[in-house]
């Protein structure tokens, strides 16, 4: 049945225990990853939503805002916090300046 095997008993032992370590290093491995996506998976789970709209804020005294964005826009700086649509439709009526990539005053119907 199965030819290609070792005919004598040390060798097939010697197989079966080094199957046996792959196996046994094979389902570690996969425990590993598997432990590796669940932890991944609670990530995304409690992190908190996006905003909608963020106000990038300057530097000094006060931190005036500088700049309006839509909540995933890749060009916002790290000094930003998140604002509802009545504060950012404000902040751009008031003369803040609107992002350039995400354009905001567009999403909130705002023309000079």
């Amino acid at each position: 049945m199965f030819d290609d095997l070792p005919a004598d008993l040390a060798r097939l032992l010697t197989l079966r225990v080094w199957h046996a370590m792959w196996l046994q290093r094979i389902d570690t491995k996969i425990a590993a990853l598997q432990e590796q996506e669940a932890q991944q998976e609670q990530g995304r789970k409690s992190r908190p939503q996006e905003p909608d709209w963020i106000v990038e804020l300057g530097i000094g005294n006060g931190r005036p805002p500088i700049e309006v964005h839509l909540g995933d826009c890749y060009a916002a700086g790290k000094r930003r916090r998140p604002v509802p649509r009545d504060e950012a439709r404000r902040l751009l009526t008031a003369g803040v300046r609107a992002c350039t990539h995400c354009k905001p005053d567009a999403q909130l119907r705002i023309l000079d």
